[in-house]
């Protein structure tokens, strides 16, 4: 990181940031103080890390489970091939570029899989925290823990041409479960697999998230969205959808039953939206030695291998190990499967 601007310095890089008026040079130091931590790093990820860099965030954690593949280039804006050819978890390569674009910025990856055992450790001291994740578990984990610990995040979605978002202030406005007291049933919803998401929109609805929060960072709570956004760029539709405001049985923000918080076991595998692949976590596994683990599988399938991960090309499966020893493996969705797999190659 280069030695810290002045004052001018500061004031010159974001000069027309600093002439709008609702931000100004106090807002603009309030952002340049700000903490913020973002969950997920894939489409919405990339694209919310980018703008909030270049807005000037003081420091940005970044907490994401997976590494570049070929099919992230289409959306994931902060990814090249070189990332994909370097076998890069997908925090380390969005650290490497946003630090091009913003070398005062903070910026922290993390490559971890987000659970009850660590949300509150990765949100905790931070002044926001946005949403970049795929499924309703991890936000109600994110809400469930923003709550508790009385910390403003921004909720967003994308699925095909269409994509939502929310503003959540913990104590003010509705949360997540207000707004949404249940997940939809599995299979009732439409996937990234099955439907599909356009790039335009997820630049859209991380545009109107990355503006809320950034209200929020800047004492502009008078112009925080206080309902659901949502939008349809294929439709042409844009439709701000009023709250009913926080429910009184709410289990998170009205009797601070923090049910996913509380799950500390979490699940043992995931099924990955659109990629035909199960994530595996072991709880409290040791840091595995990925070096040596190579070795061994060397004499059973392709092995390559960085300070990241481990990949195993074997039986037609695609095996990624982190260090932490969650793996991904792809060429199935069925769950057995790949326990089976991971017990047999890895081991429990």
């Amino acid at each position: 990181m280069l030695a810290k601007p002045n004052e001018q310095e500061n004031m010159l890089r974001y000069a027309r940031q600093v002439v709008f008026p609702e931000i100004g040079e106090r807002g603009q130091r309030a952002l340049l103080k700000a903490s913020v931590t973002l969950i997920g790093c894939g489409a919405l990820g990339t694209a919310l890390a980018n703008l909030m860099v270049r807005a000037g965030v003081g420091r940005l954690l970044i907490a994401d489970r997976d590494f570049v593949e070929l099919s992230n280039l289409q959306r994931q804006t902060l990814f090249d091939e070189t990332h994909l050819a370097r076998n890069l978890p997908k925090a380390i390569a969005a650290a490497e570029r946003l630090q091009a674009i913003n070398s005062q910025v903070e910026i922290m990856p993390r490559v971890v899989d987000v659970n009850p055992d660590n949300v509150e450790n990765l949100v905790g001291g931070a002044d926001l925290v946005l949403d970049g994740t795929d499924n309703f578990e991890a936000r109600y984990l994110i809400n469930d823990a923003c709550v508790k610990l009385g910390i403003p995040w921004v909720y967003a979605a994308v699925i095909g041409s269409s994509g939502m978002t929310a503003t959540i202030i913990p104590g003010q406005t509705a949360c997540l479960r207000c707004l949404f007291p249940e997940a939809p049933p599995p299979g009732s919803a439409p996937t990234c697999e099955t439907a599909g998401i356009l790039g335009s929109v997820v630049q859209v609805i991380a545009s109107i998230a990355a503006v809320e929060g950034i209200k929020t960072i800047v004492g502009q709570s008078a112009a925080l969205n206080r309902g659901l956004i949502a939008v349809d760029l294929w439709q042409h539709s844009y439709d701000v959808l009023e709250s009913a405001g926080r429910r009184l049985d709410c289990p998170a923000c009205a009797l601070n039953r923090f049910e996913y918080l509380n799950a500390q076991a979490g699940s043992w595998t995931t099924s990955l939206c659109g990629r035909n692949a199960v994530q595996v976590s072991v709880p409290d596994a040791k840091a595995l030695d990925l070096e040596k683990g190579a070795r061994r599988l060397e004499k059973v399938g392709q092995v390559v291998f960085n300070e990241y991960l481990l990949r195993l090309e074997v039986e037609g499966y695609q095996i990624t190990v982190m260090a932490d020893a969650r793996a991904i493996i792809k060429g199935t969705t069925d769950e057995a499967v790949a326990r089976s797999l991971y017990s047999k190659y890895i081991g429990m």
